[in-house]
């Protein structure tokens, strides 16, 4: 029995999975899938998690209903020793953890580019996982009821304050959907008015979204600016000690909700604590066949894809490398699981070779931007094709009908703005009840 390891249960993991238990079915092959997650979270969708317009659960792929031969550990991957095909774990209770395997697939995913900057690490939200998003929704919801009960000052405004660290499509489609969310749910507050809200976007270069070209990054800001967003380009984050934002062009002011989406690093157990042949961004070093290693020494029995590879993107050339989003992810995923079921059988692996699809962005409800080429759509027409293409690519026809159902809700029953925050902290419960808020008969029966 051939026993093939998978580290990471994101896109590219879940999909080599499920595709190796299709090319493989006849060979004696058996996969075993480590993630602490029991799910894949479709990320793309985490912006409109945060204005409430996709539910956190339909956003996530259960690894267990769609994988069925599978096995899958629930444990973090700390160590991988290639060379003696081992790989260390630790369980979710703790527990010191081995597998010992004859082919790996690396899909560990990266995670938040973080600095150095006083106070981030204390107050600033990431935008790359459901609970992130969830987290978002809920600080904006409550800094609306608060502030609407309290006077003008100091207090009310750092509750209106929003500020977004990062300008790539994560940092804009987050910040885009947080601001239309907060304007739509000014007609429920009367108390509250539109010149209060204060919402910045901090980007360090002098343009937002790299994806796109300089003409529509340049109409992506001037939109955000008339919505009322203050856009800060050439502009860093010095400071956020208490939730005193200080930017380096010496602007300062207080913010009660700080989300932090400055781009992705090397995920650490790849960058650190493996013998795989890593870049000086710590990123898997990746063939275009997306085995592991360079043209001239390959890494035998080790592949790699996703966003923790650095695989060269042969429809662009020029030594540039594919750019780390699902439409990559997914399309490696399938050549990955069919070029190990060649080698299997004696063959050659092929090349992965993508041509974009183009990328597509949210701005807010009815609001996007649409890019190909030099083909260039905005606004509601792009903001439909920004939903149509994501319904199509979220993974389970399951998963496609519950969040359609759940965007013709919005629809014809406008936006939720129901913050449940306590069910993440249940016992923060509101004052005047207990934790568990039932009668208590004192009489002995």
């Amino acid at each position: 029995m051939t026993e093939i390891l998978i580290v990471g249960g994101g896109y590219a993991g879940l999909y080599t999975a499920l595709h190796l238990e299709k090319s493989t079915r006849r060979r004696h092959v058996h996969v075993t899938l480590v993630d602490p997650r029991p799910y894949m979270t479709y990320q793309p969708f985490l912006p409109e998690v945060v204005s409430g317009a996709v539910e956190p659960r339909h956003t996530l792929v259960s690894l267990r209903r769609h994988l069925r031969t599978t096995t899958l550990v629930p444990a973090t991957v700390t160590d991988i020793d290639h060379a003696h095909r081992t790989v260390r774990a630790r369980a979710l209770d703790g527990r010191a953890l081995r597998f010992d395997y004859d082919i790996i697939v690396v899909t560990a995913g990266a995670v938040t580019r973080t600095f150095a900057i006083p106070g981030l690490a204390e107050h600033a939200i990431g935008l790359k996982n459901v609970e992130e998003a969830v987290a978002i929704r809920d600080r904006l919801l409550t800094a609306f009821e608060r502030a609407a009960v309290l006077p003008d000052g100091p207090e009310r405004a750092r509750l209106l304050t929003v500020t977004f660290v990062g300008g790539g499509f994560s940092g804009v489609e987050g910040f885009g959907e947080a601001l239309s969310l907060a304007t739509e749910q000014l007609r429920y507050y009367p108390e509250i008015r539109q010149e209060e809200l204060e919402f910045h976007l901090i980007e360090a270069r002098d343009r937002i979204l790299p994806e796109v070209t300089d003409k529509p990054g340049r109409w992506v800001v001037e939109r955000l600016r008339t919505r009322g967003a203050h856009v800060h380009l050439n502009t860093q984050l010095v400071s956020a000690v208490g939730g005193h934002v200080v930017l380096s062009t010496g602007e300062a002011f207080d913010s009660d909700l700080i989300v932090w989406t400055a781009g992705n690093a090397a995920n650490g157990v790849v960058a650190n604590h493996t013998d795989l042949p890593v870049d000086d961004r710590g990123y898997l070093v990746t063939r275009p066949d997306l085995r592991i290693g360079t043209d001239d020494a390959i890494v035998a029995d080790a592949w790699a894809a996703g966003d923790n590879a650095a695989i060269p993107d042969l429809a662009v050339g020029n030594d540039t490398l594919t750019v780390p989003n699902a439409q990559h992810a997914v399309r490696q995923a399938r050549l990955l699981a069919a070029n190990i079921a060649a080698v299997l059988d004696g063959d050659e692996p092929r090349n992965y070779t993508h041509a974009g699809l183009g990328v597509v962005a949210t701005l807010g409800r009815g609001d996007g931007l649409f890019q190909y080429k030099r083909l260039v759509i905005r606004g509601w027409p792009a903001w439909a094709m920004h939903r149509g293409y994501h319904v199509l690519a979220v993974p389970t026809w399951e998963r496609k009908v519950r969040v359609l159902l759940g965007w013709f809700g919005a629809f014809v029953g406008r936006r939720d703005i129901v913050s449940p925050a306590t069910t993440v902290t249940p016992f923060d419960a509101p004052a005047g009840t207990t934790p568990l808020d039932v009668h208590v008969d004192t009489k002995v029966a």
